[in-house]
């Protein structure tokens, strides 16, 4: 008579347990749900992240100029032959280029001139035309570099060893930066002027140096006038730099007329057989930008 009643009971207690059975995977589902969404906003900000580091690491790094000037012209052909004339009276084709040119990067040239006048002596005359250019690299622009070794040539011809009542000063109208140094040497021949010209004109440097001598009794000539002499040079040689770049108005007041030098002339064999001093365009550079050294003389 009271089974009946146990299986109602039976009854009521099965649902209870049906119902918390399957509250486990609806906790199991919710707990997945929330591990994905977090493991997605991980990656989000990965994704993030990325590129904007990248282009962060692309905007620090420098950007350096490009060089202005990419050519030079021939050393040896950068003064007119009037200008040769007034300079090296006696050798204005006796230009010889240097051994370690090298085109567009490194020019260098000499001339050597001895006026015979006999028993009253001579006057004798030397001058060096030397360009060298740089060029824009991980060590900084052409004009950086080349204003650098402007800077290291002037003193160079600053403390020539034995020079006498050294003078410097810049010397305005030629190229972007110029000065002049001229000083006195006592050698056996006798008593040189020495001048001394460095101009930069961009990513160029153009190291003119012209000195001169009375010999055998010969009066000293003016140091005056070989100094406006070299600075008249150097303007028509800064100047020829940048016609031949194209660039005709950069260079100062100077106007080129460039002729050809005949690079093979015996030198008179009573001249003195090398330049009276150790000018600065025979020095050398690391900084240089076409092989670690500037323009040597032949």
């Amino acid at each position: 008579m009271h089974r009946p009643v146990q299986r109602a009971g039976r009854v009521q207690r099965l649902p209870r347990i049906l119902v918390s059975a399957a509250a486990v995977p609806v906790m199991l589902v919710a707990a997945g749900c929330s591990s994905d969404s977090g493991s997605g906003d991980d990656s989000q900000k990965d994704a993030s992240a990325g590129p904007g580091a990248t282009v962060s690491a692309s905007s620090a790094a420098p950007t350096i100029e490009p060089a202005a000037y990419t050519t030079l012209p021939k050393a040896c052909s950068v003064l007119s032959k009037k200008s040769l004339g007034e300079l090296i009276p006696k050798g204005s084709k006796s230009g010889k280029s240097g051994k370690l040119d090298e085109p567009k990067q490194r020019g260098n040239c000499n001339w050597t001139s001895l006026d015979n006048n006999g028993v009253k002596g001579s006057q004798f005359r030397w001058l060096n035309v030397a360009l060298l250019r740089f060029d824009s690299d991980a060590r900084g622009s052409g004009d950086e570099q080349a204003h650098d070794y402007f800077q290291k040539q002037v003193s160079a011809a600053q403390t020539v060893e034995g020079a006498l009542d050294g003078k410097s000063a810049p010397v305005s109208g030629t190229g972007d930066e110029a000065t002049a140094v001229r000083y006195g040497l006592k050698k056996k021949e006798g008593t040189f002027k020495q001048q001394t010209i460095v101009a930069r004109v961009e990513n160029v440097v153009v190291t003119l140096d012209y000195n001169g001598a009375g010999l055998a009794g010969e009066k000293t000539p003016d140091a005056a006038a070989l100094l406006k002499a070299a600075e008249k040079a150097t303007k028509e040689a800064v100047a020829a730099v940048a016609a031949a770049n194209g660039d005709g108005g950069a260079a100062g007041s100077g106007s080129p007329d460039p002729a050809s030098s005949s690079k093979s002339s015996s030198k008179s064999s009573s001249a003195p057989s090398a330049s009276p001093s150790r000018s600065a365009s025979g020095s050398t550079s690391k900084s240089a930008s076409p092989s670690q050294s500037a323009a040597k003389k032949s």
